[in-house]
């Protein structure tokens, strides 16, 4: 009886244990759901969801429509559509998921500089920096912008007035991006104006806006303007590998970055800035909270989400074009480079700036720019408005004098579709 009991009691301490270690288990396993929930936006058990975890899939815009032989293409804007192609390729790679009650704070990070910078979007453009070397990251403040033209329009009010309280004049060298003039004077500000071409420029209190690769041109810029109350903004939305050899770490006062052209998602409006100066930076930061109160989150963390999958796919991917974007990109591009530079000079009516190379310490080797607009010059008589005779082909371009110079030059978007790219090559190849 007494051998009974004890083996009876035995069997009660075993089943003891085992239920210890299955509720232990079952809280471990509703912490690790709760965690992928509250962090990740992770689904229920089995891979199914129930109604309110549902993941919606977006319903994309149309953009603009598919082109055909008989359309119009329209290659005045640099809408960068040819990117397409790569981000189909990296899955879920770039893909981001945001549970409907996350981010709806005004507030990023009240203990960073820029308080409504996301800390995970600061951390991969830093990377991304370190990656391809074209600036200098370490001892700049990062501000985060609705594209770079916010973050231009808060540049050019934190460097005025002039210190003598009149209106700074806003200069480029000719050809300029066709933006500057009418983004500086459309509110008629008191602090700055538009004052033209650099090169011709006579006054003393001055912000030069540096475009390099330059927009439409694709030349390499330096500043032009040496007074010493003259004041540079570096606007380098195409100094990447893919568009021109990256020759050098930038580190600059100023200098303005985008991910439209870096990764080709333009409708994300996200940019931002590298400032040197705490008090300049400062002032930004404040026409931006004044303007649009920050900056959208969710845009932020899906910007985060690519730039993290570019450089995952140089620093912990293996090699290969689908996970290395500066590569594919660099491809498409000097591809279609070759296309239209033979097409041109088959033609014998148009031309187009010389090639340029140089050692690339991102590629580690000497290699040729590819711009990502085309300076298309006609030299047939009479043809003094090449744009106009372009859209008679159904062709949509720049022309020059948005530019500041003549009507006989316009420029031609390279980053949109294959189909467009294709079709716009055709209409040139038939012109005589």
């Amino acid at each position: 009886m007494a051998a009974g009991e004890t083996g009876g009691m035995a069997a009660v301490r075993c089943a003891g244990k085992i239920g210890v270690a299955a509720s232990v288990a079952v809280n471990l396993a509703f912490l690790v759901m709760y965690i992928r929930r509250r962090y990740l936006g992770g689904g229920g058990s089995g891979g199914r969801r129930s109604d309110d975890e549902e993941i919606t899939v977006v319903e994309p815009s149309q953009g603009k429509p598919p082109v055909t032989h008989d359309s119009i293409v329209n290659l005045d804007h640099g809408d960068p559509t040819m990117y397409k192609g790569f981000w189909r390729k990296t899955g879920n790679r770039a893909t981001i998921a945001i549970p409907g009650w996350q981010m709806m704070s005004y507030f990023s990070d009240l203990s960073g500089f820029c308080w409504f910078l996301e800390p995970g979007f600061e951390r991969e453009v830093r990377r991304l920096h370190r990656l391809v070397g074209n600036a200098v990251v370490d001892g700049y403040h990062l501000l985060v912008g609705t594209g770079s033209t916010q973050l231009f329009q808060a540049a050019i009010y934190a460097l005025s007035p002039a210190e003598d309280g009149t209106p700074m004049s806003v200069v480029s060298p000719a050809p300029y991006y066709s933006s500057y003039p009418s983004v500086t004077n459309f509110l008629n500000s008191g602090l700055y104006r538009w004052d033209g071409d650099a090169n011709t420029f006579e006054g003393s209190n001055s912000i030069e806006l540096v475009c390099s690769p330059n927009n439409p041109d694709g030349g390499i810029r330096k500043a032009v303007i040496t007074s010493k109350s003259g004041k540079t903004i570096h606007d380098f939305a195409y100094y990447w590998p893919q568009y021109a050899p990256i020759t050098e770490t930038a580190a600059h006062d100023i200098m303005m970055f985008t991910v439209s052209k870096c990764t080709g998602h333009a409708g994300t409006r996200i940019g931002w800035a590298l400032v040197k100066d705490t008090e300049v930076a400062q002032k930004m930061i404040k026409f931006i909270e004044l303007n649009t109160i920050g900056v959208s989150k969710d845009s932020q963390l899906r910007a985060a989400k690519i730039l993290k999958a570019i450089c995952d796919g140089y620093e912990l991917l293996p090699i290969g074009e689908a996970n290395r974007l500066f590569h594919f990109a660099q491809q498409k591009m000097a591809e279609r480079w070759s296309k239209l530079r033979a097409t041109v000079a088959a033609s014998g009516i148009f031309s187009l700036p010389n090639q340029f190379s140089g050692y690339c310490t991102f590629a580690k080797e000497t290699v040729t720019a590819n711009p990502p607009f085309a300076w298309l010059r006609c030299h047939k008589d009479g043809v003094e408005d090449l744009e106009a005779f372009l859209r008679k082909h159904k062709i949509f371009t720049r022309g020059g004098p948005r530019f500041g110079v003549d009507g006989r030059v316009v420029r031609v978007s390279m980053l949109d579709t294959d189909e467009a790219f294709n079709v716009f090559i055709d209409r040139v190849a038939s012109m005589k």
